[in-house]
């Protein structure tokens, strides 16, 4: 391995994502010499180039072969499995040779009707059989047909139930009937329709949907206990619990797919990323997400396009017989494509799945950059805030007010400062209201908006980019009308955020405007409104126990605030003022005052 691909190498596993996923390995001739599966790629990926003795001579031999690699993100390891299996028996990379075998991956069937079976199969024919899976492993497989076993009484005989060898009497009941897992559709113990209805309940534990299993379980654990029959019962309540950890099939692979290829584009600003699936045989066996430039006056129809051509002359070859997308591209290159534009199913859902790999390309693209230059975060958030919140300009310079007050007692509001979307905490303020009585929120908002920027323009100080204002309209109307008085109404923008969070509120607009919920603006809205509740609420009750404390000995006559600020001084808290004795107040406030004191205490605590 030559040091300029040493270097490119480390740069690129530096910069992997810790999620879980496939990493592909090529050689200088960019032939896929190994795919393999991981839980977390970065950490996997790095195991493969630091010095270790547990490396065997194949592995060695194989990363002095590696000259580039590329990863697919997933949702689970369960999905990196399923897409690992696809891919290596699409590429058969050489050092995959201990995978390369034919087997597939287990399927649950059923066979035809009338009187299905649920079987375990690794061929999928076309028999008439209803196909389910692949599961990622035996175990897991194994595990749910012994759940529909013990929960749905099916037969696992292979008898040939035909309505004449039933109508002979020819069967007799067997184990599985006695012991209650099967009910003898064999001697007409049981009817096609009623036997029909329990298989339905096995297609739908099989797809994940419980709700018509779990009304079966519960009216048989209903009917047992009624019948005073607690065992059965107790089965059928266990039946439940089992139920409640089934959890549904991978979006991977499907073995009603035919085979198809799956474009879309995911767009953000000025980038675009179209996304490539190709599905043969119900699995995903290629993967490629491409970066592009929109230019100038692009549309997506001609983005998708451009996206769909590359990959077809550079990456996919011919296109599939169906293809589908998110809408249109421009058909005159295709004329012989037939594309589709599914709106629900196992397709809507590859679409959607095609959508979210292109969102985590760019998202990891980003992430990566923003490591090797923190800057470019900050000046993307700031775009996003900018174009969010409408805005003339970015708010770099943000300042978020909040009341606190409780029953109109220790009024007081607090001023937080963010600065390129961080806490600036040493610019921070807190204001005692003055001039307001009671409880009235938008008095005391109209004082401290007063007071703040008042004051800035009397120092000449620098003016925020934005006033975030905690409260909805009425507290908004009074800050803008402060910001009009003063003559700042066009200089700063205010906006302000209601209590559902994403609701935020424009001077002389009644309704509100939403903000993304999956977008960083919204985040950044949230930490500024958190900061100042936090910081507002522990200055309100610093201020309301030191009042109270206070309180407690202005209350003895004949002690002022100087006598008081010497026994904090010397006693530090309140506590030890109360069960200190004479003798030791007396030294620090004198023999007369330190009698009132312990008095007054004394008192206070015959009473309680």
């Amino acid at each position: 391995m030559t040091d300029t691909i040493e270097n490119t190498l480390k740069e690129q596993v530096a910069m992997l994502p810790l999620l879980p996923g496939c990493y592909l390995f090529s050689n200088k001739e960019g032939e896929v010499i190994y795919v393999g599966k991981a839980k977390s790629l970065k950490k996997r990926v790095s195991s493969y180039f630091v010095q270790n003795r547990d490396h065997s001579a194949k592995v060695r031999v194989m990363v002095r072969q590696i000259a580039s690699l590329r990863y697919i993100i997933v949702d689970s390891e369960t999905d990196a499995l399923l897409l690992e299996n696809s891919l290596i028996k699409s590429l058969k990379p050489r050092y995959n040779i201990l995978l390369k075998d034919d087997k597939s991956y287990p399927w649950i069937a059923l066979t035809p009707p009338p009187f299905e079976r649920v079987i375990s199969t690794r061929r999928v024919v076309k028999d008439g059989s209803r196909y389910f899976g692949p599961y990622a492993s035996v175990a897991a497989q194994k595990a749910m047909l012994e759940f529909i076993g013990e929960v749905i009484p099916l037969r696992t005989c292979r008898l040939n139930l035909s309505q004449e060898q039933i109508d002979k009497g020819k069967y007799a009941p067997c184990l599985q009937y006695h012991i209650g897992n099967c009910k003898a559709p064999c001697c007409g113990r049981q009817s096609a329709a009623e036997y029909a209805e329990l298989v339905e309940l096995a297609v739908s534990a099989l797809k994940g949907e419980l709700r018509g299993v779990k009304s079966y379980l519960e009216g048989e654990m209903n009917r047992a206990a009624a019948e005073l029959r607690f065992e059965a019962a107790h089965r059928f309540k266990m039946r439940l619990e089992a139920l409640e950890k089934y959890r549904a099939k991978s979006v991977i692979v499907s073995a009603n797919m035919t085979d198809a290829d799956i474009f879309s584009l995911y767009t953000e600003g000025d980038e675009a990323y179209c996304n490539f699936l190709r599905v043969k045989g119900g699995a995903i066996i290629a993967v490629q997400t491409l970066a592009i430039s929109q230019g100038v006056e692009a549309t997506e129809e001609q983005m998708l396009t451009l996206g769909i051509q590359h990959i077809v002359e550079n990456i996919a070859g011919e296109l599939q017989k169906e293809v589908i997308v998110p809408f249109m591209p421009e058909q005159e290159l295709f004329p012989s494509t037939h594309f589709i534009i599914p709106q629900r199913g196992e397709k809507r859902e590859l679409l959607e799945f095609s959508l979210r790999t292109a969102r985590l390309y760019r998202a990891e693209l980003m992430k990566n950059l923003e490591i090797k230059n923190p800057e470019r975060h900050t000046d993307r958030l700031m775009e996003a805030m900018q174009r969010e919140l409408h805005l003339d300009r970015q708010p770099r310079h943000i300042e978020c007010f909040d009341n606190s007050n409780t029953q109109g007692t220790n009024p007081v509001a607090s001023c937080v400062v963010f600065r390129n979307g961080k806490p600036s905490k040493r610019e921070y303020r807190h204001f005692n209201i003055k001039t307001v009585v009671g409880a009235d929120d938008f008095a005391s908002m109209r004082e401290i908006i007063t007071r703040r920027y008042t004051r800035l323009m009397e120092e000449g100080a620098e003016l925020p980019d934005l006033i975030v204002v905690d409260g909805g309209k009425g507290q908004l109307s009074s800050a803008y009308a402060v910001l009009c008085e003063l003559g700042l109404q066009d200089k700063i923008p205010i906006v302000g955020l209601a209590k559902r969070l994403e609701e935020v509120y424009y001077p002389g607009d009644p309704m509100p405007y939403y903000l993304s919920r999956t977008g960083e603006p919204l985040k950044v809205m949230c930490h500024i409104r958190d900061e100042a509740h936090r910081f507002g609420i522990t200055f309100h009750r610093n201020k309301r126990s030191n009042a109270m404390i206070h309180s407690s000995l202005e209350g003895i006559p004949g002690i002022g605030s100087k006598t008081i600020e010497n026994l904090f001084k010397h006693f530090k808290t309140l506590s030890k003022i109360k069960v200190a004795t004479v003798e030791q107040l007396a030294e620090v406030v004198g023999a007369a005052r330190a009698e009132k004191i312990a008095k007054h205490f004394n008192k206070d605590n015959n009473e309680n």
